[in-house]
């Protein structure tokens, strides 16, 4: 089986995480630090804060914003429910607007009609591993006081022509399978100081010095442990994005004359990550989505969906007081059509081979 993804440990991670073990102090310290200071260069900001998982900076980013009960947060609806939790969590309530049909981001032309005079956050998700129009967000936004968060989670060095991730205020997750790993992380990046004070003070319970009390906070505090195997992969974060936008690259010239597959497009002037490599199964293939996979998963190949439902088409979402519901529909028909495969730098030329081969042959019946 060649599997959708692969998580490998170096040496260099190794040796960090045995210099943290032998320190005796485990706990978050200069290699959080010196992570910090790496997530913020990729971003292009002045501050990263780095917390214990992707969906808390989300939740600090909203907490630090002040955005709680009586506000509203829209968001895409095809994206991973943290997008909605963590809004949830904070007690706002949560619109949606649509995604673009060419591209599985927010649709800036589906935004302004989901904004109210409530509206206090709009969380772009940047889908993959491809970025959002922010600049078109931003047009839309004009002048309001509506400020803009950026889900990032799969988004680690992306960029468009005039922007890169998280460099207007961004939450990065470095789960276990994310381009960078630190097998749960989080970070938020920004250029305010005063915000990324308040993070620092939320992430700590809410002190400034030790047992200097300025606010009510939580421990969100990230490890050494942590930060030592993510060190050594954001200084190679170029080498490996590079990797997975040569097999991308591969896989979209050989599937580029399929009828039923089209491969994920790469809008002008972007870099794409390639998180996932998500195709579309639609009009045209010789089989659905779902008997792609059935059939893919004999052959061998691993592959997955993200994600099968728009987000607010599940009961919890549907029911719940906090979640306001128009239909999206190029949402629900990416749920019904994307597809993704393996990208991953680890691929050797006979596993795109196969992948390349099973994946015509099946498609095209």
């Amino acid at each position: 089986m060649i599997p959708i993804t692969v998580v490998r440990v170096g040496d260099r991670e190794r040796e960090l995480v045995n210099q943290v073990l032998d320190s005796g102090s485990l706990a978050q310290g200069k290699m959080v630090e010196q992570f910090e200071s790496l997530v913020a260069h990729m971003a292009g900001t002045r501050h990263a804060v780095a917390v214990s998982n992707g969906t808390l900076s989300l939740v600090a980013a909203l907490q630090a914003l002040e955005v709680g009960p009586g506000d509203e947060l829209v968001t895409s609806p095809f994206t991973f429910v943290a997008s909605v939790n963590a809004a949830l969590h904070v007690g706002a309530t949560v619109r949606f607007a649509d995604i673009e049909p060419d591209y599985f981001t927010l649709d800036p032309t589906k935004l302004d009609s989901a904004i109210t005079d409530r509206t206090k956050v709009v969380m772009p998700v940047h889908l993959y591993g491809q970025m959002s129009d922010l600049d078109a967000i931003s047009t839309v936004i004009g002048d309001r006081d509506i400020k803009i968060l950026e889900d990032a989670a799969q988004a680690h060095g992306a960029a468009t022509a005039t922007r890169r991730a998280g460099s207007i205020l961004g939450s990065f997750s470095f789960y276990a399978t994310k381009n960078i790993s630190t097998g749960e992380g989080g970070a938020v990046t920004t250029d305010d100081d005063d915000l990324a004070d308040r993070l620092r003070m939320l992430r700590n319970q809410g002190m400034r010095a030790r047992y200097q009390y300025e606010m009510v906070g939580y421990n969100y505090r990230m490890t050494d442990l942590q930060a030592a195997l993510g060190i050594p992969q954001m200084e190679r974060l170029d080498e490996i994005n590079a990797a997975r936008r040569a097999n991308a690259e591969r896989l979209t010239e050989a599937f580029a004359d399929v009828d039923g597959l089209t491969p994920p497009p790469v809008a002008d002037g972007y870099t794409h990550v390639y998180h996932q490599y998500t195709v579309r199964i639609g009009e045209g293939a010789a089989v659905t989505r779902d008997q792609a996979i059935e059939q893919l998963t004999e052959k061998g190949i691993g592959c997955g969906v993200y994600y099968p439902k728009a987000a607010y088409d599940y009961d919890c979402y549907r029911n719940h007081p906090g979640v306001i519901i128009e239909q999206c529909p190029e949402a629900e028909r990416a749920a019904t059509e994307a597809l993704s495969l393996p990208v991953h730098p680890h691929l050797t030329d006979s596993d795109l081979d196969q992948i390349i081969d099973s994946v015509i042959s099946v498609v095209r019946g």
